[in-house]
């Protein structure tokens, strides 16, 4: 399997039409069909569900785009750093990262790196700790600022000068919004918000003891759940700094309060490219602790 019969594929897919994936790609309709009815043999499996008006994807189709695009992702990560061995340092350095507002410090060590290296980029990635340490398996990403415990046994890491912390995001007009701190026992209850990897690790749920207060929904990223709290479905559990600053919805820390510490970590035995080493370096230098 060629990567570019994969990118003649996820053209078709995208453009759910030979016809108009084959202008996309400035090549005739008959050698595309070509291609992918190659492809599904070689497969041995229907990838395509042809229609009159478009073509669809079949399950076996949806699961070669999603490796589709991992693969080419990774191949030209793989190419940027070939390309950047030489002794200038340029290339493309990957960085995920969770929502927290200590992104700001890596924000800083990039732009120090780019006015001396101006032609390394910068690719981010945002999720949870789960997603950004599953594409460091992978090799999709150089590295990954990760709030919390990791596993040292396989990544190294640099830790940051800088704590998160918890709070109840809530509307202004929510009876809580003129406490200065939340405690458990004021959420007896109350419908809640929480994070799913917040949920998993059980230092909310610690701390909320026995509280009586309900799960009314859980999130990955705050701006959605930030949303439902304006509609009034409930209080979200969030790191400090994350929300918008509304006209509606207010920030109150926990007491007694919940800390989490930040690291950038890196997988152990991989080769990083030298405009991520020099990135580590800046930040090694910038932020020791």
């Amino acid at each position: 399997m060629e990567l570019r019969t994969l990118q003649y594929f996820l053209a078709v897919a995208r453009e759910q039409s030979i016809n108009k994936a084959a202008e996309s790609l400035h090549m005739t309709q008959p050698p595309l069909s070509r291609q992918m009815m190659d492809l599904e043999q070689e497969l041995g499996c229907t990838l395509f569900i042809r229609g009159n008006r478009k073509i669809t994807l079949t399950e076996e189709g949806m699961l070669l785009r999603r490796r589709a695009e991992e693969m080419l992702e990774l191949a030209e990560k793989t190419k940027s750093e070939v390309t950047a061995m030489d002794e200038q340092i340029h290339g493309e350095v990957y960085i995920g990262g969770g929502e927290t507002r200590g992104f700001s410090l890596v924000a800083k060590a990039c732009h120090l790196l780019q006015e001396q290296h101006p032609d390394v980029r910068f690719h981010l990635y945002s999720g949870n700790a789960e997603d950004v340490t599953d594409r460091l398996e992978r090799g999709l990403l150089d590295m990954a600022l990760v709030i919390g415990g990791f596993d040292a046994s396989l990544y190294h890491s640099l830790p940051l000068p800088v704590r998160d912390t918890w709070g109840l995001l809530l509307r202004k007009d929510h009876p809580l919004a003129s406490h200065t701190a939340i405690t458990a026992s004021d959420l007896t209850g109350e419908p809640l918000l929480i994070s799913r990897q917040a949920l998993e690790r059980g230092e909310l749920k610690q701390w909320l003891g026995n509280s009586h207060s309900t799960i009314a929904a859980t999130y990955n990223l705050i701006y959605n759940a930030s949303l439902m709290v304006e509609e009034g479905l409930g209080c979200a559990f969030t790191l400090e700094g994350l929300s918008q600053n509304t006209d509606s919805l207010c920030f109150r820390p926990l007491s007694p309060p919940i800390t989490a510490g930040l690291s950038m970590i890196w997988k152990k035995g991989q080769i990083l490219g030298k405009a991520a080493r020099k990135l580590l370096d800046v930040l090694q230098e910038e932020y020791t602790i």
